[in-house]
């Protein structure tokens, strides 16, 4: 493999981003790890949220996934994910609209199991709509 780690952030509908970088931080279900050249290997599963690549020049990107699975490897960092693009492309107005729906679900919801399910959907949608607001400066909800 090459200086640095090889990753892929792959979603179904197009190749994201394919390049080596010096360190990927990815959320994962179980919360942020982060990925450098020679890790361990191992597979997770992925939550909403952003990933940060550190580039070798020291810059980062950020790219927002929606679930998916984190595999690595000897040959590197590969991101199957629901759903994924750069943070430019990501869509605040949506994040809103999701937001009040999954707040209209829960206020719905009758068991208490449909209340837990919409409670961690509501919360995990304000902490996207959080953690999009220091990336960017602004503030979504």
């Amino acid at each position: 493999m090459a200086e640095g780690l090889k990753i892929e952030i792959v979603s179904p509908e197009r190749l994201v981003l394919s390049e080596v970088v010096t360190s990927v931080t990815v959320p994962g279900t179980e919360g942020y790890f982060t990925v450098m050249s020679d890790h361990a290997p191992f597979m997770t599963t992925l939550r909403l949220g952003f990933i940060t690549v550190t580039e070798t020049n020291g810059t980062s990107k950020v790219y927002f996934v929606r679930g998916g699975f984190a595999d690595v490897s000897t040959e590197g960092l590969t991101i199957l994910a629901e759903e994924a693009s750069p943070f430019h492309e990501f869509d605040k107005g949506d994040l809103q609209a999701e937001i009040r729906a999954a707040e209209e679900e829960l206020a719905r919801a009758q068991t208490p199991a449909d209340k837990s399910y919409a409670q961690v959907l509501v919360n995990g949608l304000l902490n996207l709509a959080i953690e999009a607001g220091q990336i960017n400066g602004t503030h979504i909800h």
